[in-house]
């Protein structure tokens, strides 16, 4: 019979020994596998599970956001000049990307939510809540894609070679999304006032995003715009799904894909850090 493990918790801030909390982090991921690719199919299913239209909710939204623009724009209520590529496609992408980064901003509190009672009275590899979001972005990544690609092919997109870059851009408005996730999941756990706001702010930050406007270059909108990093993802990689092959946002781009593996570096030593006392507090 083999012996129970047994875990002893101090008081103190775990990066007195940083060698041990890093070997901790890396042994939870490894423990954690098979445990977060549960929570994602168990989250996942109950997303879905209880509306009557089901996984057909996961296609209508950024559907009918791009076509409420685009007939705003055909009877004339908004000017937006055409592009590249019609301004249809341009909604089109646009939204479907965006609501790709959605997904993945609010993957982390969500599936932190679920958990709050098992967070509590369960003792599992925490690392679980960090790979779990990024799986079911992926999930729902791959749902959108059945949009992405006939829009693609209606429209006629050039067989480029800066497609090879479209994965890539898709792997870095996941990961952008989850990172700012991770970061406000331990808070709103807490209180649940971040997710409420969320909506609100998602729904302004888009307008500050070239989701279907084009890039906006003056006043405070379009010093706002070139501060969003969102800004650069979503623009690369619409860009590359086009065939632009030199995008105003590559560098944009370079700069935010380091900044955002370098926050989810330090987001997964926070949460490491700081979810001890969440789950007091929660348990309070």
């Amino acid at each position: 019979m083999s012996k129970l493990e047994t875990r002893v918790y101090q008081p103190g801030s775990p990066l007195k020994n940083p060698l041990q909390f890093f070997a901790d982090i890396w042994a939870g991921f490894m423990a954690s596998r098979e445990l977060a690719w549960r929570l994602t199919l168990r989250d996942f299913s109950a997303k879905y599970r209880q509306s009557i239209g089901g996984y057909v909710w996961a296609f209508l939204p950024p559907i009918v956001a791009s076509f409420t623009f685009i007939l705003l724009r055909s009877g004339g209520a908004i000017n937006v000049e055409e592009g590249k590529i019609p301004y249809a496609a341009f909604a089109l992408t646009g939204t479907i990307l965006w609501q790709v980064f959605v997904d993945s901003l609010n993957n982390p509190m969500r599936i932190m939510q679920s958990c709050r009672q098992m967070l509590i009275k369960v003792n599992f590899p925490r690392e679980a809540l960090i790979i779990s979001p990024i799986q079911s972005s992926f999930i729902t990544l791959g749902i959108r894609l059945f949009i992405l690609i006939p829009v693609m092919l209606w429209f006629q997109f050039p067989l480029s070679s800066t497609l090879l870059l479209v994965p890539v851009g898709l792997l870095f408005l996941v990961l952008l999304g989850n990172c700012i996730g991770l970061l406000l999941a331990p808070i709103g756990a807490l209180y649940k006032d971040i997710q409420q706001g969320l909506v609100m702010i998602t729904t302004f930050w888009m307008f500050l995003t070239p989701v279907v406007f084009p890039n906006i270059r003056e006043g405070l909108a379009g010093t706002l715009m070139r501060l969003n990093p969102v800004t650069y993802v979503l623009g690369a990689t619409r860009d590359w799904m086009t065939g632009v092959s030199h995008s105003a946002y590559t560098v944009g781009f370079i700069v935010v894909a380091v900044c955002t593996l370098c926050a989810l570096a330090m987001g997964i030593i926070l949460f490491r850090v700081f979810l001890g006392r969440v789950i007091e507090r929660m348990g309070m």
